[in-house]
């Protein structure tokens, strides 16, 4: 592998400016904030987690009090008549629906998981833990995979912290869907074989990791090893798909999507699948040890940085900013919340990477490993007085390098 990108120093300038006294806004217009268009709890619930993450690096009453606003939010955008969060919330303060999407529902669900999991604040994590519990009943009835694998991905988060039943019996019902419906394929009759098209889904969109990093995530919590193993199995076809042949990432654009049976389309692609494939290689990494896991990872944060397509910088490291996608004519200018979210979560994804910190948890099942990351070889399932996978070396960590993109790549 090629010497990997270099690590920047956390920068919350662009996130600070995208944010006022309510919460993150959608849009900007290039770098410019454009408060018109309000803002939404998806995007509230991914400030969340970056918010937290950033406190366990740089902790400071700015973070504590951006957590408390985003905490706040969620608990204004939880309709206790209905049972669900509402999504967008327009300039004037007026929630714009009656109840919103279930992945932001779904979202918010895990962000309030991870604080339950990392907030030091008792009186946070008082308010997270009645959302979190009042939410969770709804999810139950939640039709799409995406915002199973959310929520997955939330009860996890609170297991890994204390072995509340809530979390684990709704943990495992959602997983037992989502395994049935990748083992089913996406006409639910079993017939195809997987690597045919292991799918749950007839059309390939966006976020497409996340589906794969919840049943290996799940699968290690409650120790089912077929779940890893179908999971490693599909990521390793979604990596695949979105691997030039010279080995940079290029995620499915969103110009028609992958439709079962078609072609990826090459554009526009986007920060969300780039991070999306970066989480999921991580779940995978830490599942198995399997240092071609790290070296996904490493691809996914480079394709920020000027390593894919069109050879151009989506991030602007510096000030903790991303381009939203990147289109056969070059990057987007709009640096919103979303783009910008997916830069940062994977910068602290690989901030924790390359820190040699060991990645398996204690209270987790044993590791299991299935080849490496580039084939589809035979899953090897350790047994559990093998012990749990270990960190890697540190050989990449270093200090974190700040500047401005190279002349040309802005």
């Amino acid at each position: 592998m090629s010497e990997p990108g270099p690590l920047y120093a956390v920068s919350r300038e662009h996130l600070e400016a995208l944010s006022d006294g309510i919460g993150i806004f959608q849009h900007a217009d290039g770098p410019v904030p454009n408060p018109v268009h309000g803002y939404c709890t998806d995007d509230v619930a991914r400030a969340l987690i970056i918010d937290l993450l950033h406190a366990g690096v740089e902790s400071g009453p700015v973070i504590a009090a951006s957590v408390r606003r985003s905490i706040a939010f969620l608990e204004q955008a939880f309709d206790s008549v209905t049972g669900r969060f509402r999504n967008f919330l327009g300039a004037d303060g007026t929630w714009l629906e009656a109840v919103g999407s279930e992945d932001s529902h779904a979202r918010a669900i895990e962000a309030l998981g991870e604080t339950l999991a990392r907030s030091p604040d008792l009186q946070v994590r008082a308010t997270a833990g009645r959302l979190f519990v009042t939410g969770l009943a709804q999810t139950l009835n939640f039709s799409y995979v995406r915002p199973w694998a959310y929520v997955i991905l939330g009860c996890d988060a609170v297991l890994r912290r204390t072995p509340w039943a809530l979390a684990r019996d709704v943990l495992e019902r959602l997983a037992t869907r989502l395994a049935d419906a990748f083992a089913a394929g996406a006409d639910g009759t079993g017939g195809r074989a997987i690597g045919e098209w292991p799918w749950p889904e007839r059309i390939v969109t966006y976020d497409n990791g996340v589906l794969t990093q919840a049943l290996i995530v799940a699968g290690r919590r409650l120790r089912r090893d077929g779940w890893v193993e179908l999971g490693l199995q599909s990521l390793r076809w979604l990596v695949a798909a979105q691997t030039d042949s010279d080995g940079h990432l290029a995620p499915i654009g969103n110009r028609g999507w992958w439709r079962e049976g078609g072609v990826p389309p090459r554009f526009d692609q986007q920060p969300i699948e780039a991070v999306s494939l970066l989480e999921a290689a991580r779940a995978a990494y830490e599942a198995t040890g399997d240092e071609g896991w790290a070296e996904v990872m490493e691809r996914a944060y480079e394709w920020f940085l000027g390593n894919n397509d069109l050879r151009v910088f989506l991030a602007e490291p510096e000030r903790g900013a991303c381009r939203d996608g990147l289109g056969p004519e070059g990057p987007s200018g709009n640096q919103g919340a979303e783009p910008t979210l997916a830069w940062l979560l994977s910068v602290e994804r690989i901030r924790a990477l390359r820190s040699a910190v060991t990645v398996a948890r204690p209270d987790e099942a044993p590791a299991a490993t299935a080849g490496s990351a580039a084939t589809a070889g035979p899953a090897h399932v350790v047994k559990p007085d093998q012990g749990p996978a270990v960190a890697r070396s540190g050989q990449r960590s270093g200090p974190a390098v700040e500047g401005r993109p190279p002349s040309g790549q802005s």
